[in-house]
């Protein structure tokens, strides 16, 4: 593991949209909270311009995140936003700068693809968080967007959760990957799906209709991710979507079903996903996870 070096006052952020658009004022928002902080930004040219869906041609994504992927300046990456794009520029990245000088890649649902090569290739930890979208004037004193500020700065993470009635208890340490299911079912088989044996497994979604959930669900198991995993946290699945005939389970009771056969620790309603309450974590790094009847706790062990 090679931890990138935490940020100090002064250091630089880029801002760049490397799947879906974004607008400009959004991204000049979250820019001047990060200034707040005492960073200085750097705003790529994907920021605020738009082809179709995404914020600009594949060229030009992958262009742009190139450049602050080399760029040994530049400490951190937080992306204006996810949606798709991401796994049509992945492998034309060039990692080889970016593995001597790591940074902090920030993000979350699309980004999960990101997150997932860089910890299974080059073991270099990220963080899954909230982006420059998330950022807002509703949102900025908020806990979550703190964590992100927390994280950057070096301070391990404790986060404590309520109790929900589908959890399963249960004490586990391991490093913590993952993300967002659909992202990371369709990494299944690439070079980028990730060894899940003895770690700690992130899941969130958005949009997806339940049936889809339960066949994505499926994809892992056979796949191999559930089987030898030290413990499961499951996030927020929000804006749900259901047939004319209802699937009969929610996206929790799917879940719970698909892993009832392991044994090991399963925490459902984590502060993680598609929702204002999105924790950063450090995807790559260890941590222990304490579920009982009263809470649920995720401790980043290290520094």
């Amino acid at each position: 593991m090679k931890i990138p070096p935490y940020l100090k006052k002064g250091d630089l952020i880029g801002i760049t949209c490397s799947s879906s658009k974004m607008e400009l004022q959004a991204a000049e928002y979250a820019a001047g909270v990060f200034n707040s902080w005492g960073f200085r930004v750097h705003l790529g040219i994907t920021v605020g311009t738009s082809f179709y869906n995404f914020s600009a041609p594949d060229e030009l994504r992958l262009e742009e995140l190139q450049d602050m992927l080399d760029d040994t300046e530049m400490k951190a990456i937080v992306f204006g936003r996810g949606g798709y794009g991401m796994v049509c520029i992945l492998d034309q990245l060039d990692f080889t700068k970016f593995k001597k000088h790591p940074k902090w890649l920030c993000g979350y649902s699309d980004v999960t693809t990101l997150h997932n090569h860089v910890q299974s290739l080059y073991g270099i930890p990220t963080i899954h968080s909230m982006m420059c979208s998330g950022i807002t004037p509703e949102t900025v004193d908020n806990e979550y967007v703190a964590s992100l500020k927390q994280a950057l700065k070096g301070k391990a993470a404790k986060y404590n959760c309520a109790p929900h009635e589908l959890n399963r208890s249960g004490k586990a340490s391991g490093i913590l990957i993952g993300g967002n299911l659909s992202l990371l079912a369709n990494l299944s088989g690439t070079n980028s799906q990730p060894s899940t044996r003895g770690k700690i497994l992130l899941l969130e979604d958005i949009g997806e209709y339940r049936y889809n959930v339960d066949r994505m669900m499926y994809n892992l198991k056979r796949a191999g991710w559930l089987d030898k995993l030290a413990g499961l946290v499951v996030g927020a699945f929000t804006e749900s979507k259901e047939t004319h005939i209802p699937f009969g389970q929610t996206e929790y009771e799917i879940i719970r079903d698909i892993v009832k056969e392991y044994r090991y620790p399963v925490c459902f309603g984590f502060p993680s996903g598609h929702t204002p309450e999105n924790y950063a974590l450090k995807l790559g790094m260890e941590h222990e996870l304490t579920i009982t009847e009263k809470q649920s706790k995720l401790f980043q062990c290290i520094v």
